[in-house]
């Protein structure tokens, strides 16, 4: 029971994180990477179109609090936190990237110096997101219920909105595989 318990805290105190953190990073500058990535594509999670509707729930999310000043100043600092862990990370992804450009021009590659260099990178981000995290749940404790009703309210229709384009994406997967899987057969 308590693992459960603390695993949907978990989960939960991530989402506050990601809805309202993660939102807020976006709206000041782009994701890394370029229209290969996974999170930079039309219809994907950092999409255009997705990422304006999302900045509009964002703001709406914000107005709805009605924050106090204290409060107001919890936001403030939780976003600036997320804000400029957002633009570390982005400036370790871009340092890593010239590392990897550079170590292919080798014609022997450095394997494990490549495999050092990442997992260091993912160690500092690791370290940047849970000092955003930290930073929303000191924002979300200071909430009323009132207001923890609210943001709860959008993390839920979050959830179902995520769930619904993963279920979409999986039936868009199966259809395709199908599709592919009986084009040999008819063949023959």
């Amino acid at each position: 029971m308590y693992k459960t318990t603390s695993r949907l805290l978990a989960i939960a105190a991530a989402s506050l994180a990601l809805t309202v953190g993660a939102t807020a990073a976006n709206a000041q500058t782009p994701p890394p990477g370029g229209p290969g990535m996974m999170h930079s594509g039309p219809g994907m999670h950092g999409g255009p179109g997705m990422h304006g509707d999302f900045m509009l729930g964002f703001k709406k999310l914000h107005d709805k609090l009605n924050l106090n000043a204290a409060q107001e100043k919890q936001w403030q600092a939780a976003l600036d936190t997320m804000k400029q862990n957002g633009q570390a990370m982005r400036k370790n992804h871009e340092q890593m990237k010239q590392q990897f450009d550079s170590m292919k021009n080798q014609p022997i590659l450095d394997l494990a110096a490549m495999h050092t260099a990442h997992e260091q990178v993912e160690q500092q981000n690791q370290q940047l997101r849970e000092q955003t995290t930290q930073a929303w749940l000191a924002f979300y404790s200071g909430l009323n219920d009132q207001q923890k009703t609210t943001v709860s309210t959008a993390i839920k229709e979050r959830f179902a909105k995520m769930e619904q384009r993963h279920e979409q994406m999986r039936e868009r997967w199966e259809q395709h595989h199908k599709g592919g899987a009986s084009a040999p057969a008819a063949q023959q």
